[in-house]
């Protein structure tokens, strides 16, 4: 993968952060009716390492973002209780995603203002082990990458970028580039998701259904974004071409991308945490789903072409 040599200033560095933990009464994921026994939590803590938008839909179902009247911590104040700044790390990971975000945002920035729109662009946070945010009252590694409708920012520890090559096996050397860029373009594509109220929708829909058909919808949202994360690599493949600039992907890099998605597939992780697979119960789609729809979107390059909620074929 090649990407232009420019950072993004829409990145807050929290790893040097001293005295993290969840403060307060901990970091409290909101449990359903009478709460869900351990042998469930375990598994779905498997499952969570999937990419996601908010660590609570694991858990909450179909109350996902409002978290349904549950409580719901405030975010900590950083040391001194001053507010963070954004920065442009200077080591090379933190490089990495600085300047893979602030590609993924070029892009959309491009795509809104073609449609009339103004993209307002997230912030990007990287943390170490656990910091404070507006969902749920913390991030916590175990989670895996998330997106927060609330502060409208991501949150990642780079350790999951290791996870995905050494745990879930979806890629290796050069080509897990790639594939970490895939992850954060689809919390991206969250927040776009988020931009023309889709998410709202989808929250107040589920607020009145049963778990199985909460779940179903939200793994629309969550195909969704794999494919509005294949529409960036298209476009900024062919913005490269036309300047004359080296391609965005090189040889394999769809292929790894493609891998990652079939790693992190719900029916492959349960498969893997349980010995079995339970449909019903997927919150981000099959590995075959995710490939489809990544594709779909590099293959047509368009926002139209994502519209998981009226496809007849998911």
């Amino acid at each position: 993968m090649r990407l232009d040599e420019s950072q993004s200033d829409e990145v807050e560095d929290r790893r040097g952060e001293q005295g993290g933990g969840f403060g307060g009464g901990g970091f409290g994921l909101p449990l359903g009716g009478g709460g869900l026994g351990i042998g469930t939590i375990v598994v779905l803590g498997l499952i969570g390492w999937a990419l996601g938008i908010d660590p609570r839909v694991l858990i909450g179902g179909a109350e996902i973002f409002s978290g349904g009247g549950r409580h719901v911590e405030q975010p900590m104040q950083p040391p001194g209780g001053q507010a963070r700044r954004t920065s442009k790390p200077s080591d090379d990971i933190g490089r990495f995603v600085s300047i893979t975000i602030g590609n993924i945002n070029a892009v959309w920035t491009d795509i809104f203002r073609q449609d009339g729109r103004t993209y307002r662009k997230p912030v990007l946070v990287l943390y170490q082990g656990q910091t404070d945010a507006a969902c749920g009252g913390a991030a916590q590694s175990a989670m895996g990458p998330f997106y927060c409708p609330q502060d409208q920012k991501i949150y990642l520890d780079t350790s999951f970028f290791r996870e995905i090559e050494s745990r879930f096996r979806g890629c290796e050397g050069k080509a897990c580039e790639f594939s970490q860029a895939y992850v954060i373009a689809h919390e991206v594509g969250h927040h776009v998701q988020n931009s023309p109220e889709i998410l709202p929708k989808v929250q107040r829909q589920q607020q009145g259904m049963d778990r199985t058909r909460a779940n179903q919808l939200q793994v629309q949202v969550e195909l969704q974004a794999d494919c509005l994360s294949g529409v960036w690599a298209r476009h900024e493949n062919d913005r490269l071409q036309r300047e004359g600039k080296p391609s965005l992907v090189e040889p394999g890099d769809v292929e790894a991308a493609l891998r990652t998605a079939s790693a992190i597939g719900d029916d492959t992780l349960q498969r893997k945490a349980t010995g079995r697979v339970v449909p019903d119960s997927f919150t981000h789609g099959s590995s075959e789903q995710r490939q489809r729809w990544f594709t779909t979107g590099y293959r047509d390059g368009t926002v139209a072409a994502c519209n998981t909620f009226r496809s007849a074929n998911l």
